[in-house]
This record gives structure tokens, sequence and C-alpha cells, in this order.
């Protein structure tokens, strides 16, 4: 079904889940994954992806099935997204229940999540602070800790699979 570059590369499949509202915040953390893409550890995936002819309800149910780690960008905008929310994190939580993926909570900006579904899920930046917080002295600081993070996160993940 999908045509893209990166759902052919090898590694972990990576879908995120975010709202098209915060793609410059996806876009800047694609950008400090780009040592873990040219490692071939992670190929990553999302909706913008898509081509010119492909029938996106089913491009993204592809890969959001598909996905080893799925990664749930949280914002007031993603809370607010009946798509994301309502659909997509709704499926990736239970194929996390499932024990079918790995799924990680990004916290990009400050929102209630009290009672959230996700809250319980350990996200990054650690405490909830949010990527664009002025607690970090430069975003670049939180998107290394982000980017730690997945990396171990994943890491960790593919540990348990071969084991398993």
């Amino acid at each position: 079904m999908s045509h893209s570059p990166e759902a052919q590369r090898p590694g972990v499949k990576v879908f995120y889940s975010y709202s098209h509202k915060d793609e410059d915040l996806r876009e800047e953390l694609q950008t400090h994954l780009a040592l873990m893409r040219r490692q071939q550890i992670i190929a990553e995936w999302h909706d913008r992806a898509l081509l010119a002819g492909d029938t996106w309800p089913d491009e993204i149910d592809e890969h959001l099935e598909t996905a080893d780690v799925i990664l749930l960008l949280i914002s007031a905008n993603f809370i607010a997204s009946e798509y994301c929310y309502g659909k997509e994190m709704k499926r990736a939580l239970e194929r996390r229940e499932a024990g079918e993926a790995l799924v990680i909570p990004i916290y990009l900006k400050s929102t209630d999540m009290k009672g959230a579904p996700f809250a319980s899920i350990q996200g990054v930046p650690r405490d909830q602070i949010p990527v664009v917080s002025s607690r970090w002295h430069h975003r670049d600081e939180a998107w290394l800790h982000v980017t730690k993070a997945l990396r171990a996160a994943i890491t960790n993940w593919q540990e348990k699979k071969q084991t398993s």
C-alpha cells in the first residue's frame, strides 16, 4: 500500500501521532532524530508522507497498525483533535496493552493531562516539562533529552522483543 521511502527502510517503525497545528514541532523532532534515522535504528512515518492518490485513512491505519513505536506528540491541539485523541491515540493504547507497540508521549506544550488515558505512561521530557517550556535554557536541550530517552526506550524495546 505505502509508497513512501521511509516505510521501506530498515529499522524500528515509528509512527507520529500529532496535530497538524504542531507540525513545526514534529519537524524539529525529526531533525533531532536524524542520526537514529541515518544509523537505520528507526524508519519514521507521518501523514505528510502520503502521496497523491493515496487513500489517507487506509494509509494512516496501515502505518498505525504496523508501527513498533508510536509517538504521541502531546499538546492542547492533540487533545482537541478528534482524530488524534479519539482514533490514533485510542488504537495506539490498545496496541500497547496487547504488547504490540511501544507508546511514548512527548510533551510539546503545557496542557491539562489529569485523567488522560496516556497520563500513566512515562513520557518525555521527564516530569512532563514541555519542549517549549522556558525552563529549558534552549529548546535543543529539551530535544536532546527526548532523543536520548527515545534511543534508550527503542533499544530496550528491541531487546525485549528479541528475547521473547
